[in-house]
């Protein structure tokens, strides 16, 4: 990479950036802020669309879109889960109450149909997205807060991981839960993510390691994957369909890689950043693993060599507590307490590795 852009022009926000998540045509963004407000952002333009959302009395601590871009939703510590029109970000009906504490996380199924959250009561709870009513009653059997939620691709079932170091199986229709928790870790579960397939959940957790397990049987996969040296906060599965990959990042400053069928880890561990590591995700090629951290750096690596592809990418100044790649690998959205998000627009010139980046300018709010 021969030289770095001057200018850097952000937005800036009143609050710290809890969570950011891309449309699946790459063309917007949403914010979800602390002080209870979300915001759509254009990717090409960098500005805001429309005006902010507004109903959350209480931090958006998680925001999901539907596969189709039209609805949006949200959870927050104000214990409700909201649904907003994409194009006119007016709310959808009344909130989605029923949960007695902190919504920490949201998911909408493949079909658009069902909305899952979990929060901080111990439960999971479904929600029909068209009415708004609740499905059934909650599922409850973990024992401490759900910090996590998402559907298989088919929709069928419901995943669920918890402080209380489980992983929990739901069928969907039923609301039954499928089989025994995924028992193993002896620590609290950090972060969770499911294979392209869904045919395999992967796990971290703060007791350092790693976990694969069967989604249909609940089964642990092979030894637990050890090689960190502290906590692990984040975990992202390779969709390449070749070889799957698992990556994971952690407060010891690595990322590493590991082979999903043999459980190995592939090659060293992935060196720079000079603080924890929050974030890490992985290009929908397989290709490219881009991690975000405390030392406010956000950083790309090569999947294959697992060198860092350029400099590290500076610009945000506190924590990067959030990263996503769109689905066409062009960007990456970072989001940090600094109260800003940052978009990077990446033009990777694969014959020579290297990587040119330059911010898209966000006009400033």
């Amino acid at each position: 990479m021969a030289s770095w852009p001057s200018e850097q022009i952000v937005a800036s926000f009143s609050g710290a950036v809890l969570c950011v998540v891309i449309f699946s045509d790459g063309s917007r963004f949403v914010v979800g802020l602390d002080n209870g407000t979300i915001h759509i952002m254009s990717t090409a333009t960098g500005g805001q669309i429309g005006h902010a959302l507004k109903g959350h009395t209480g931090p958006v601590t998680s925001i999901a879109v539907s596969a189709d871009g039209k609805r949006i939703v949200s959870g927050s510590l104000d214990q409700t889960v909201r649904m907003w029109d994409a194009e006119t970000g007016m709310q959808i009906g009344n909130a989605l109450e029923g949960h007695t504490d902190s919504v920490m996380s949201v998911a909408v199924s493949a079909d658009g149909r069902r909305v899952v959250s979990g929060s901080k009561d111990r439960t999971v709870r479904m929600w029909d997205a068209e009415t708004g009513a609740q499905i059934g009653y909650a599922f409850e059997d973990h024992t401490y807060g759900v910090m996590s939620v998402a559907v298989s691709a088919d929709g069928k079932c419901i995943f669920s991981w918890s402080f209380d170091g489980t992983v929990q199986m739901w069928d969907a229709e039923t609301g039954a839960q499928i089989g025994n928790a995924l028992e193993g870790h002896t620590d609290r579960v950090r972060s969770v993510a499911v294979s392209a397939d869904g045919k395999r959940i992967v796990s971290g957790s703060y007791d350092r390691t790693v976990r694969m397990w069967d989604a249909e049987t609940g089964a642990q996969i092979g030894n637990a994957l050890e090689g960190h040296t502290d906590s692990v906060t984040s975990v992202a599965v390779s969709a390449d369909g070749k070889h799957i990959r698992i990556v994971s990042g952690s407060s010891d400053q690595t990322v590493r890689m590991w082979d999903a069928e043999t459980g190995a880890q592939i090659g060293h561990a992935l060196e720079g950043h000079m603080d924890w590591v929050r974030s890490v995700a992985v290009s929908a090629d397989g290709k490219r693993i881009v991690s975000g951290s405390d030392d406010r750096t956000v950083r790309m690596w090569d999947a294959e060599t697992g060198t860092q592809v350029g400099h590290a990418l500076e610009g945000h100044t506190d924590c990067v507590r959030s990263i996503v790649l769109s689905a066409d690998g062009k960007h990456i959205v970072s989001g940090s307490d600094d109260q800003t998000v940052r978009v990077w627009d990446i033009d990777i010139n694969t014959s020579q590795g290297h990587l040119s980046i330059h911010l898209s300018a966000l006009s400033r709010y």
